[in-house]
């Protein structure tokens, strides 16, 4: 009979029962908050959330439980609380103890108080599990490294090769970490992380690549750095403004009226050009279009393209804003400048915001529209064409893809 074999199941201990002294505050680091919420529930959030941790069980202070659950309160999914020792060494004992009675087969032991752990670390911890029983999340260290003696006087230089900077997650085979934690409680050793444990104990320990911004919240300057991070961030995530500019310009040539932000205008010649020639519309469409960064009119609406001959300009606004909507955005304020000797754009104002509004499916006092000379100068001084310049400002929801 073939004997089956039971799947991994693999478990997050956050270590979270030390008191934070470097970090200065009233109370330990894990429960200092970053942008309103605690250091220590960002960081089993990451844990709870990831598709391949079965279990999360976090070690606590034993003075802290008050503090504990006011950080993780309302996130489900956490084992009851282990109660930690004197030092991170016995915490982590107890921690794997309590986690082996509940069939376990490997752990991911990580810091509190690093909550930037990204879910694609955590794979590759966990990937690297299955050719070894130990694996170490590093990065290669970037810095020159000096020595220094007791004067503070640099002594030499330490060459950085094959050098690394050990992180959390570290993860093990749960027996081959805990039988090594067992022996250690007895050993004279000083152990800084559980990677060294396993060294000690003769596990080979298989680096995998970690982060940079996977950083250990140590001192108060950390976490205003952290803090700080991530409020830019949830107000990116909450929605971000962006502002585009268009600029367009049409020749006059033989005809009885122009199109102007819409609005057909009585005049003794027209724009030239392969739609109605809406210089205004235009240049609002291009100022939407580069708001979204979604190429310009003539990549939508090719002039070679003879479907477009003669097209009322109204679709080409329509278009962008329609753009802006499907991305879950909404158009803010349109801003409107026409350059033009003739005809007079002022009688005709109002009734452009109002056609520009009605196509671009806002308010009218969002959009704005005004009007100059050029004093004579250039083509539009001799009175040869008209120019427009727009400004579209948007608010659109934040995606990783806008990174």
């Amino acid at each position: 009979m073939t004997e089956t074999i039971p799947s991994p199941r693999f478990a997050a201990l956050i270590v979270a029962a030390g008191r934070g002294v470097r970090a200065g505050g009233e109370v330990p680091k894990q429960y200092r908050k970053l942008a309103g919420q605690a250091i220590l529930g960002r960081t089993t959030a990451r844990f709870l959330s990831h598709p391949r941790i079965d279990e999360v069980l976090v070690v606590i202070h034993a003075d802290d439980a008050a503090l504990y659950e006011a950080a993780v309160g309302g996130q489900p999914g956490l084992l009851p609380f282990v109660t930690g020792g004197a030092t991170r060494q016995e915490s982590v004992r107890r921690g794997l103890e309590a986690l082996a009675e509940r069939g376990i087969t490997h752990v991911l032991i990580h810091d509190a108080v690093r909550p930037f752990a990204s879910p694609a670390l955590i794979d590759r911890v966990i990937d690297g599990l299955a050719a070894s029983d130990a694996v170490l999340a590093a990065s290669p260290v970037t810095d020159t490294l000096k020595r220094a003696d007791a004067g503070a006087i640099v002594s030499g230089t330490v060459s950085r090769d094959n050098l690394h900077a050990a992180e959390t997650p570290q993860g093990f085979r749960l027996d081959a970490i805990l039988e090594a934690h067992r022996r250690a409680a007895s050993a004279p050793e000083h152990f800084t992380d559980d990677a060294g444990i396993a060294e000690w104990a003769g596990i080979p320990v298989r680096l995998v690549l970690g982060e940079r911004s996977n950083i250990k919240l140590t001192l108060p300057e950390d976490i205003e750095v952290a803090d700080t991070r991530l409020r830019m961030e949830e107000q990116l995530r909450a929605g971000e403004t962006r502002v585009g500019t268009g600029y367009d310009v049409h020749s006059f040539t033989e005809g009885s009226s122009v199109w102007l932000g819409g609005v057909e205008i009585p005049h003794d010649r027209k724009l030239s050009g392969h739609s109605d020639a809406d210089v205004a519309l235009h240049a609002l469409t291009d100022a939407v279009l580069g708001a979204i960064a979604d190429g310009d009119i003539g990549d939508h609406f090719p002039p070679s393209d003879p479907q477009w001959r003669g097209a009322s300009s109204d679709r080409f606004l329509a278009f962008a804003a329609e753009r802006v909507r499907a991305r879950g955005g909404v158009i803010v304020n349109l801003d409107l400048a026409i350059i033009a000797e003739e005809p007079r754009i002022g009688p005709h104002r109002d009734a452009m915001r109002a056609r520009i509004a009605e196509i671009a499916g806002i308010g009218a006092g969002r959009v704005g529209v005004k009007a100059t000379t050029n004093e004579k100068m250039g083509f539009v001084g001799r009175g040869e064409g008209i120019a427009a310049i727009a400004t579209a400002t948007i608010r659109l929801p934040f995606t990783e893809e806008d990174a």
